[in-house]
């Protein structure tokens, strides 16, 4: 009898740890300007990328969610084409805590649309939407490829997407740039801006106030969201800022 106590007993731990998860992600999706239509096959996408590298993700645009309470259940929280002002003061206070706590954050093109009367989370992203031209093709070229979900992504790039220009002076200096878009390949011409120069950063990261952040301007397109290029750089900067482990 206690022998077969003990082997269910074992048994059940055994389905336990194999079922055990990395990390737990808070998907976050509100937006209170333009609306992407991208964002379901963007949660697909994390979601696909949480059954292969066996993470939890809880996808809200609830942002009532932002409590000190609630997020101390997430390792990682990922905006996904965030826009406008989405968090009240009170979350807002909530949200620096919790990356002040060690934590991590993970943005998404839009992401960089997002908040932009609030000091601190520009300075998270590190640098902020200015304008855009057309959705039209250029090359990326890769400037780190030791950052991880970058070591099989080619040095350089054909890519399809919508193409930010950022804000200039950087809201943050200590940015450690991944990928840069070549500017000679694409037209970069609006009325509000003629590209960023001989360095047009696309993606990026850094540690910020105790926890880490990551971003990338990929991400508009709905069907990125399949590409197995784009999914490991995402699954990358996701894997870092949950666990701040793959950087040297």
């Amino acid at each position: 009898m206690l022998r077969k106590t003990l082997t269910l007993l074992f048994a059940v731990a055994t389905v336990v740890c194999a079922n055990a998860q990395q990390f737990k992600a808070l998907l976050f999706t509100k937006t209170a300007g333009f609306h992407h239509t991208s964002i379901h096959e963007g949660v697909a996408g994390v979601r696909n990328l949480a059954a292969r590298h066996n993470f939890t993700v809880d996808w809200q645009e609830d942002p009532s969610v932002f409590s000190e309470q609630r997020l101390k259940n997430f390792d990682v929280v990922i905006f996904l084409n965030t826009t406008g002002d989405i968090l009240n003061a009170e979350q807002q206070t909530a949200f620096e805590k919790y990356i002040q706590s060690g934590k991590g954050w993970v943005g998404i093109h839009a992401a960089a649309d997002t908040e932009y009367d609030w000091p601190w989370y520009t300075k998270m992203v590190g640098m902020m939407f200015h304008t855009h031209p057309a959705q039209q093709t250029a090359y990326l070229d890769v400037v780190d490829s030791n950052f991880p979900g970058l070591e099989r992504f080619p040095k350089r790039m054909l890519w399809t997407d919508e193409w930010y220009e950022y804000q200039k002076p950087y809201k943050s200096n200590d940015l450690k740039f991944l990928i840069t878009l070549d500017e000679k390949t694409y037209s970069a011409k609006t009325s509000k801006g003629n590209g960023m120069g001989d360095i047009h950063p696309i993606a990026w990261y850094h540690p910020y106030d105790g926890g880490r952040a990551f971003y990338t301007g990929l991400g508009h397109i709905g069907l990125v969201y399949s590409d197995q290029f784009f999914l490991d750089h995402l699954y990358g900067g996701i894997y870092w800022a949950a666990t701040g482990k793959g950087v040297k």
